[in-house]
């Protein structure tokens, strides 16, 4: 059965009611048979459509290698670091022809024609989609956010940067220590590309799908850090001080002004078992190397001296690894069924698992003991703030 429709009712021309044009851009889509009712467009639906038809529409196709966010562009759609650079080479050119002729009836009609060759210069919509060269972006373009003007969007690992990581700590034996100072990459994220990366070789060879597509759309979008094999650019900084909770305190310390107070003194004032500045951060060879630099010490000098010490750093970490296995080896007791093997060793518990059982060489550390938060009856939620 038909629905009913209703009949207008008649209406005084006095009394008339004026209503907005309908919106012809989704009545004629969503358009019913049965229904009678015009698309009222408000304005701010109107003002929508007129973006999205307009200075919003240099979205639908983001630029490829660029940044797209709203900050970056002006209300008519241009992007602003194009224009900006532009218009900078017109001042020059404007400059160069004004010192050369004399006259105001010149520089009239030199910044006219200034004016026309920064209008010339100006490339399309359609020539910056096919791949013109685009100026880097600026701090007021990677602003993601327009209302909140303190963020900026930091760059992110190239795929190129990820694979020289890769090959580096893979194939080339290196260790991470030396890939993130070489290349300026923080250890732990040093140690994160690596895994992903062995994660995605294994799918590679299970044959699995990988969202690459995905991956290109979303980095083609961000800031990225280059690799460049000859002179690595910085990624961040990868000696930073890590915040010691006994540093957190605020310690009034009277020292005599005859005294060398150094950063080792200030350390055992926190603490007294606590390590200086230069033993904590991430990188105490680059400190050393600094060291040396202010000695004066030449380049060439420094950096045979710094190979040195890494080569005896490196084979006494293989000594202490070859002492550990060799002392496991005759500590351990093996017993074959032609099964299996058991393997057996002694534990001291008060050394190892400690008074309470569960030390981390205990095996209640993992499987024995449940979790404090797993119990009943515990508190989940802090309860105060240090």
């Amino acid at each position: 059965m038909p629905p009913r429709l209703r009949q207008p009712r008649l209406q005084s021309p006095s009394r008339s009611i004026i209503r907005s044009p309908p919106c012809q851009c989704l009545c004629e889509k969503r358009s019913r048979q049965f229904s009678s009712t015009p698309c009222n467009a408000t304005r701010q639906r109107a003002e929508m459509f007129r973006w999205l038809n307009g200075p919003g529409n240099v979205f639908r196709q983001p630029l490829p290698g660029s940044t797209n966010y709203l900050n970056a562009y002006d209300r008519s759609g241009n992007l602003l670091r194009v224009d900006n650079s532009n218009a900078a080479q017109g001042r020059k050119s404007g400059d160069g022809e004004k010192k050369k002729d004399e006259g105001g009836d010149a520089e009239v009609d030199l910044e006219t024609s200034s004016i026309k060759k920064k209008s010339a210069q100006r490339p399309s919509p359609e020539a910056r989609m096919k791949g013109a060269p685009l100026p880097k972006e600026t701090r007021e373009d990677l602003m993601p956010f327009p209302m909140n003007r303190e963020f900026r969007s930091q760059s992110v690992l190239s795929e190129q940067l990820k694979d020289a990581i890769y090959r580096k700590v893979i194939e080339q034996g290196k260790s991470v220590r030396d890939v993130s100072a070489t290349l300026g990459v923080e250890m732990r994220r040093v140690a994160a590309v690596v895994r992903l990366k062995a994660v995605e070789k294994q799918w590679e060879e299970q044959g699995k799908r990988l969202a690459t597509p995905y991956s290109k759309a979303v980095l083609s979008m961000l800031p990225q850090t280059p690799y460049i094999e000859n002179d690595p650019m910085p990624h961040e900084s990868i000696n930073d001080l890590p915040v010691h909770r006994a540093t957190l305190n605020q310690i009034f310390h009277p020292v005599s002004e005859s005294r060398h107070f150094t950063r080792s003194d200030a350390a055992k004032v926190f603490q007294p078992d606590l390590l200086p500045a230069d033993d904590r951060v991430p990188h105490t060879e680059l400190v050393q190397l600094e060291k040396w630099r202010f000695e004066g010490i030449q380049q060439d000098q420094r950096i045979a001296m710094m190979r040195e010490k890494n080569e005896k750093e490196a084979q006494a970490k293989r000594d202490r690894e070859a002492r550990r296995r060799e002392r496991e080896a005759r500590e351990t007791t093996k017993v074959d069924n032609g099964r299996s093997i058991f393997k057996f060793q002694e534990v001291k518990v008060d050394e190892r698992v400690g008074e309470k059982g569960r030390g981390r060489e205990g095996v209640g550390a993992r499987y024995g003991v449940p979790h404090e938060d797993r119990k009943k009856g515990q508190i989940k939620i802090p309860t105060r703030v240090e």
